[in-house]
């Protein structure tokens, strides 16, 4: 949090060519500030101005330097688009849109789909990000545009494709796009990725086999488990019922092996999760496979429910996969639903069933009893055996 605002903030985005490739308006704004904030490298691309004040961003970047410049107006420097994982965003949380405003120019993103040819690729980023958000976008034949952190990404990249089966990967580095020193090189994952210099944007064709679905209900082996998991016919029925959807918030309570957190989470780049596992190497666990399967942004509360759900903002979706009969979990899970949230709660023991029962003769909602067989071999034959049965509780607040 900054105590103290600027009362106008003007975000420049610049071109990687710097001054020169700025247009007449934005290089008028610059020269006529008396204060430009901007990293160093993009303060060192603009003419001197005879009496402006230049502060370079803190490392680690925050931002506390605005703090010295309450009420003033200031021009802070961005990278091509400002909204293209830039600091407008970040600014625009923090001052508002009524204090901001912002200049954009072309972005890496529109200079890499040129040079790529394509019209298709997803967008990812890995500034300031773990790297494994990239896995979440594994598929034969798709193209992603990595946004990079510097010159060591496509090597870290290509390490993470390559144990993701996906070594045949061809890897593009697009460096420093829009000057008179870009730079093309490529090389597969399993080659260890192409030489690129700190500017650049990684492009991939991925190259592999077809390992994970993006809809509910993952194979129960995509999963590093000890036993506690909600199985896959059973997860995809919670899924259906809590309905993911962009900045939702869901708690995962008695997460287990994190199973529902993570495809929330898989569901949308925007989706947010939070898992709460009173057990600590299963909440390791959890990290583990979030960042496995693509979302290593899986915050992970290790606590017993209710007391671990104090201090998390309220959710959207609930889903208690176990201590659903511990004094107060559903009553803080009913109580702190924002409106239109949804609670799932899944019952094995016939005293949480009992409980269900119970929540379901109160307040309503869904109730629903799930059993799975699957054909197994039976004495030279095949034959069907039964799950243990799962009494599914779904409840919407109004």
């Amino acid at each position: 949090m900054v105590a103290a605002l600027p009362s106008r903030v003007t975000v420049v985005g610049v071109p990687a060519d710097g001054w020169p490739g700025l247009g007449d308006p934005a290089r008028e704004l610059v020269s006529h500030a008396s204060v430009v904030l901007g990293s160093t490298r993009q303060l060192g691309l603009l003419p001197d101005v005879a009496g402006q004040e230049r502060v370079a961003w803190p490392s680690p970047f925050s931002l506390a330097p605005l703090e010295a410049y309450a009420d003033r107006e200031l021009v802070v420097l961005a990278s091509g688009d400002p909204y293209v994982s830039g600091i407008a965003s970040t600014l625009l949380r923090t001052l508002g849109p009524d204090r901001l405003t912002v200049v954009p120019t072309v972005s890496s993103v529109s200079l890499a789909r040129a040079r790529m040819h394509w019209d298709d690729a997803e967008v990812v980023t890995v500034v300031g990000r773990r790297l494994e958000a990239v896995l979440r976008h594994l598929a034969p034949g798709h193209r992603v545009l990595v946004l990079s952190s510097d010159e060591h990404t496509p090597q870290a990249v290509a390490r993470l494709l390559v144990e993701a089966d996906y070594g045949a990967t061809v890897m593009t580095a697009l460096g420093d796009l829009g000057t008179d020193l870009e730079t093309r090189n490529a090389a597969t994952a399993a080659e260890g990725g192409p030489i690129a210099p700190r500017l650049h944007v990684l492009a991939l064709e991925l190259r592999g086999p077809a390992t994970g679905q993006w809809t509910a209900g993952l194979p129960d082996e995509a999963y590093e488990h000890d036993g506690q998991l909600t199985k896959r016919d059973l997860r995809a029925s919670a899924l259906a019922r809590l309905a993911p959807y962009p900045g939702a918030l869901l708690w995962d309570v008695g997460a287990g092996a994190g199973s529902v957190g993570i495809e929330w989470l898989r569901s949308h780049p925007l989706a947010r999760a939070v898992a709460v596992e009173a057990d600590a190497t299963r909440a390791q666990r959890i990290g583990r496979n979030a960042a496995t399967l693509g979302v290593p942004g899986l915050e992970v509360v290790t606590g017993r429910a209710p007391e671990a759900l104090e201090d998390l903002p309220d959710p959207d979706a609930v889903f208690v996969g176990g201590g659903a009969t511990a004094p107060g979990v559903l009553d803080t899970c009913r109580e702190r639903l924002r409106p239109g949230g949804r609670v799932v709660v899944h019952g094995v023991t016939l005293e949480t069933e009992r409980l269900l029962l119970e929540q379901y003769a109160e307040h309503g909602g869904e109730l629903t009893r799930l059993s799975v067989e699957r054909a197994e071999p039976l004495a030279g034959f095949t034959g069907w055996t039964p799950a243990r049965p799962v009494v599914q509780w779904a409840w919407s607040r109004p």
